[in-house]
This record gives structure tokens, sequence and C-alpha cells, in this order.
């Protein structure tokens, strides 16, 4: 369900987009992430703070790209994001001394500190890559290839980076199957 909560703003933008072109997308992605955000407070009583993060950046970039009447201002806003999000994990790991990932994740998931690291690291060069991934593609094609990209190819990576990280922490994990056999 939060997968598709997370995904809906990004739809929207796509089906406005190809119907009604890039300035409507944009105050399209704006309101379903200000009904997103509403929602999520309604339904748990408690939005994240990257979800505010989001709710803000898509605010001040849609908001300039509809006021601008320039699209540059929205294609930079996937990679102001993403390099937000790789900023906070390298200033919480180099500068605070704080694994945020783990501290996210700590009680759902047991892994050793080294893996926590790796984890911690790859999401860094992730989110570095792929904010200028965004910029190459959002400047070197055209306004309709940005948003494929965005949609399919943004999601898609992500996708791909998400099931090489299950891979490598499938090693970490215990089975409790093995142990479910045997007598105390």
């Amino acid at each position: 369900m939060k997968l598709l909560l997370d995904f809906f703003p990004i739809a929207l933008f796509f089906v406005a987009f190809k119907l009604w072109g890039i300035y409507v997308a944009t105050g399209v992605a704006i309101v379903a992430t200000i009904a997103q955000i509403a929602y999520v407070r309604y339904s748990t009583g408690k939005v994240e703070p990257m979800q505010w993060l989001s709710l803000g950046i898509i605010v001040v970039f849609g908001g300039a790209t509809i006021l601008a009447h320039d699209d540059t201002f929205i294609k930079w806003k996937p990679t102001v994001l993403y390099w937000l999000m790789g900023g906070s994990l390298a200033v919480g790991m180099l500068g605070f001394r704080k694994n945020l990932l783990k501290s996210v994740m700590g009680s759902q998931l047991e892994l050793p500190e080294n893996a926590w690291r790796v984890m911690n690291w790859s999401w860094i060069v992730f989110f570095a890559c792929m904010g200028v991934i965004n910029l190459w593609v959002a400047f070197h094609y055209d306004t309709a290839t940005w948003v494929n990209f965005k949609l399919f190819g943004g999601l898609g990576l992500m996708a791909v980076f998400v099931v090489a990280q299950a891979f490598y922490l499938g090693r970490y994990m215990k089975d409790d199957k093995a142990g479910a056999g045997e007598q105390p």
C-alpha cells in the first residue's frame, strides 16, 4: 500500500503530462503530493521527514516551473531530492558517525555493522548517480523523453538497485527454517 501511495503523484504527473503538457502535469503533481501528505497524516497521524522534504521540493520547484513557465525547474526537482537524500546519509555517516539507514531500518533488519556501512554507502552512491543521470536525460533529450525516463527509467533503476541490495543482504539473513526441525 505504501508503495502505491508513493507512486501516486508520479503516476498522475505522467498521465497529466500525456494529456495536457508539462505545466498542468506540474500542478497536478503538486496537488497530488499535498493530497498524499494529507492522507498519510490523516491515516497514520505521522508524516515522515522525507515526505515533508519531498512536498517542499515539489512545491518550490513545481511552483517556480508554473510561475516562470519554464520546465527547467521541474526537471531539477528529482536531482535535488536524490542529492538531498544521499547527502543526508553522507552527513549522518561522516559528520555525526551515525548510519541513518540503520536508525530507520534497524528494527526490521539484523545486520552486522559492516553490512550496514556498505548498504549506507551504496545508497549514497546510487542517489548521487541518479541525480546526475536525471540531469543528463533532462538536458540532452526533449521533455517527453525526460518524463518517460522519470517514470520508467528512474523507477526501473531503483527496482534493479533494490534487488541487488536484497541479493547482497541475503547472505546476512538468518534462515528460521534451519533451526525449526532441531530439538532443543
